[in-house]
């Protein structure tokens, strides 16, 4: 009687270190694109677009740019909503005066503004860490706020503090419509989604998580902790104001200060609590879950008959986040995309054939 073996066992450092070393798991993601760009499109509708998936997909990418930094390198902040505003009228404000320019770059723009914002107010964690590290980053939030709302080039002058965009084209493409503003949105995404993954599990993500893990230890080694520390904060804020841009773009088309005021940094914060603190994958199911929560509360109730105020869905949605949050930092920390590895686990009854 013969047996197949099982596991994949790899013979080179390349082999082990790839992006996806499972093969399983290189697939799943291959399919997921597939299905997003070629299935999805021909059932979705309008709603579905813009109330789920491009609001998905834009907070994963706010989520991972926050993972990098707290769940990698362990350096807690809350002011995620502050960046995203930084991306959001940085790449208003190109597009306002140099209006030929491509839209992928006004959105790489936002990016970079606002990873030269988060260095700035990265610099305390040289110093502090923790909870004071927070409260730095939650002036930082306060402090962008009120700046966007009372200096008035921000917003071209406009009288009620509000700025909109208009007539997006790509490559000479409108993007006018929910299904090309989702597949753009989803591009993006994919392609930073997939160079976070490969920037974590190289140098500089090493050095991310020996400083998480132990930053006297990491000193001692050789990691600098300025390096570490400023770059985790560089590439966390280009992430997040890459989402930012592209939330008052491709999301909102208008907006004002509040729309990213510091709610937005703590939902943010549950994504990545919940998703699972260190993990991509997590980013995006944190999401998922802060996303489609509150529409499954809007919708489920009046299915099933019973009656709900617009107040007391509001309450259970509050309830439910804090429930969630407490149960996860006590039964999982490791949040959502742990479950999904145990979940894998138990359904590997047998050897794959490849």
């Amino acid at each position: 009687m013969f047996y197949r073996e099982a596991g994949q066992f790899k013979t080179t450092y390349k082999a082990d270190q790839a992006i996806f070393p499972i093969v399983q798991d290189r697939w799943f993601v291959i399919g997921v694109l597939a299905f997003a760009v070629l299935i999805l499109p021909l059932f979705a509708n309008q709603y579905l677009y813009t109330e789920v998936l491009i609001p998905v997909l834009i907070l994963s990418l706010a989520a991972i740019g926050l993972n990098i930094l707290t769940g990698y390198c362990g350096q807690l902040s809350l002011g995620t909503g502050g960046f995203m505003a930084v991306g959001a009228y940085a790449a208003y404000n190109l597009a306002l005066r140099v209006p030929e320019t491509n839209l992928i770059v006004v959105f790489l723009f936002g990016g970079v503004m606002a990873m030269l914002v988060g260095v700035l107010f990265g610099i305390p964690s040289l110093r502090i860490k923790g909870f004071y590290l927070a409260v730095a980053t939650l002036a930082s939030q306060f402090f962008l706020e009120w700046a966007f709302a009372r200096v008035k080039w921000f917003t071209n002058y406009a009288p009620s503090g509000s700025v909109a965009v208009a007539n997006l084209e790509l490559f000479g493409i409108p993007i006018d419509t929910p299904m090309r503003k989702y597949l753009l949105v989803l591009f993006i995404v994919a392609v930073l989604a997939l160079a976070a993954k490969n920037l974590i599990r190289g140098r500089l993500g090493r050095m991310w998580m020996a400083t998480r893990d132990m930053d006297i230890a990491a000193e001692i080694i050789g990691i600098r902790p300025l390096h570490a520390k400023l770059s985790a904060f560089a590439v966390s804020s280009f992430y997040v104001g890459v989402a930012g841009a592209m939330w008052g773009f491709l999301r909102l088309g208008s907006w004002e200060p509040l729309a990213f005021d510091i709610n937005r940094s703590f939902q943010i914060l549950f994504m990545v609590i919940i998703g699972g603190l260190g993990s991509i994958l997590g980013s995006f199911l944190g999401a998922a879950f802060i996303v489609l929560l509150p529409i499954f509360l809007n919708q489920v109730p009046g299915l099933l008959g019973i009656p709900l105020s617009t107040a007391m869905v509001s309450h259970l949605e509050f309830m439910i986040f804090g429930a969630m949050i407490v149960f996860f930092l006590i039964v999982e920390p490791h949040g959502l995309a742990r479950l999904w590895a145990i979940a894998k686990e138990k359904l590997r009854l047998w050897p794959f054939p490849f």
